[in-house]
């Protein structure tokens, strides 16, 4: 069956919630809204979530990372995007402020909860759960 060019896509992205060894998380704050978030991006066609967690954590931060397992999929029904957050912990690198974060900190899990809106800090808290993944809707902002 061809798919109907004419139909919207979704677009998947890749967040990687980055625990330090003493529980504390690595945050950007974009620099196109503004907001605290975990470190993440769009998903490139050639690579699989694991490689694009690394890529875009690092991209974002300067802070290389091996991913340790998917915690969660939230999809925002507003925009169509689908993103898989990944625990991942940080193996080299200094975080800095890069073109898309202007500013880099890696917070107490309170800290980044109280710090981003509802729709990510829940992939920090999922992320450090035992019993996920799991799999959530928002519209951006909130949960659904």
């Amino acid at each position: 069956m061809k798919a109907d060019p004419e139909l919207p896509r979704h677009s998947v992205s890749v967040s990687g919630v980055v625990r330090r060894a003493d529980g504390r998380i690595l945050a950007i704050k974009r620099a196109d809204d503004g907001r605290w978030v975990p470190p993440g991006g769009v998903l490139e066609l050639d690579e699989t979530p694991y490689e694009g967690v690394v890529r875009e954590v690092l991209e974002e931060t300067g802070v290389k990372v091996e991913p340790e397992r998917l915690t969660g999929v939230y999809k925002n029904m507003k925009l169509g995007v689908v993103s898989l957050a990944i625990l991942c912990r940080p193996v080299a690198g200094e975080p800095h402020t890069t073109d898309e974060a202007t500013s880099v900190a890696w917070l107490l899990p309170s800290e980044a909860v109280e710090a981003m809106p509802e729709a990510r800090a829940i992939r920090v808290t999922d992320a450090l759960r035992e019993d996920g993944p799991f799999v959530r809707a928002h519209d951006g902002t909130s949960l659904l």
